[in-house]
């Protein structure tokens, strides 16, 4: 059997019509959908589906149903192929939001649980900081140490920016006030990176500036049921697996604030001799990233009903 890994996409992934064909497909991912319904108490699949984009975008509505949408997918992998994931998973990992989505995967979470967390965890995001004062861009064509010097040179006592995210592949995103962020942009033309963009989203996520969301996160976790992972799932703040329950607990507050360390988690499955690479769930933006670090392995992006078959005949082979 070869040895894969799965991978959780997170925000920036979502898109208006996702999980559609899955729940017209499967009865197994409708259940899926339905659970998340009643768990969040509003149709939140309706607007997956249907829209529109602007509500789907908001924060507290992408993370949840992103995660749904990942874990419809492996409710019917799990029917579809009559598999134990657990059992031939070798390591697994989510970007961000994503890691709710492999730790409910790996039995840690159930499913009405992480849709709470998530729920949770992106109304604490949004609200952390006055709308309109913070925001994230990408540095394309940027290594961590240039992305760090601009940080550091762009920052001032009461206005900030941090790298929130190490993506790998020439890509860094960083976060913080929108001034700060203007700065940054600047100073890396300056310094000749490719490419500094502005990214469409509404609050300075993976930054200190998180700290109010932390203390909520905190909260919630020390009262949430924490169960044995069934399988390893790599941390975002350490790029290392989680050790045991209490860890959980400890890094997944500290990810509200700290940068999602993703260039290091590749690294890490690819030298752990991983073959095979699954993205699980909406858009293609990780097995996009994994197919440029990891030339010589095989990557997938399982989402959609047509996508089903190439995991069965992976495993059928």
């Amino acid at each position: 059997m070869p040895v894969c890994a799965f991978l959780f996409p997170g925000q920036g992934s979502q898109y208006v019509g996702m999980g559609k064909a899955l729940a017209e497909a499967f009865p197994v991912a409708r259940e899926v959908f339905e659970e998340l319904d009643e768990t969040l108490k509003q149709p939140l699949s309706k607007l997956m589906m249907e829209g529109p984009e602007d509500e789907l975008t908001l924060t507290q509505n992408t993370q949840p149903a992103l995660m749904a949408h990942s874990i419809a997918v492996i409710r019917v992998l799990e029917k579809e192929a009559n598999l134990d994931l657990t059992k031939i998973i070798k390591c697994s990992a989510g970007h961000s939001l994503g890691e709710y989505s492999a730790l409910c995967t790996a039995g840690v979470f159930n499913f009405a649980t992480t849709a709470s967390l998530l729920r949770l965890r992106g109304d604490a995001m949004q609200n952390s900081l006055p709308k309109g004062t913070g925001g994230m861009a990408a540095l394309l064509g940027s290594d961590m140490a240039q992305a760090k010097i601009i940080c550091d040179q762009s920052s001032k006592v009461d206005s900030m920016v941090a790298v929130a995210n190490d993506n790998g592949a020439g890509q860094v995103v960083i976060s913080g006030h929108l001034d700060a962020i203007d700065r940054a942009i600047a100073l890396a033309s300056e310094m000749g990176i490719r490419r500094a963009i502005k990214l469409a989203v509404s609050a300075p996520f993976h930054s200190p500036l998180m700290q109010p969301a932390a203390q909520k996160m905190q909260e919630a976790l020390s009262n949430t049921s924490i169960q044995p992972l069934k399988f390893p799932v790599i941390a975002n703040v350490t790029a290392k697996p989680y050790q045991d329950t209490k860890e959980i607990e400890k890094l997944l507050v500290q990810q509200v604030t700290a940068p999602v360390r993703w260039a290091e988690t590749m690294q890490l499955m690819i030298d752990q001799d991983v073959e095979i690479f699954f993205e699980i769930g909406a858009g293609k933006v990780l097995s996009n990233l994994m197919r440029r670090t990891a030339r010589d392995r095989q990557v997938y992006s399982i989402g959609e009903p047509e996508d089903i078959d190439q995991f069965v005949n992976v495993f059928s082979r």
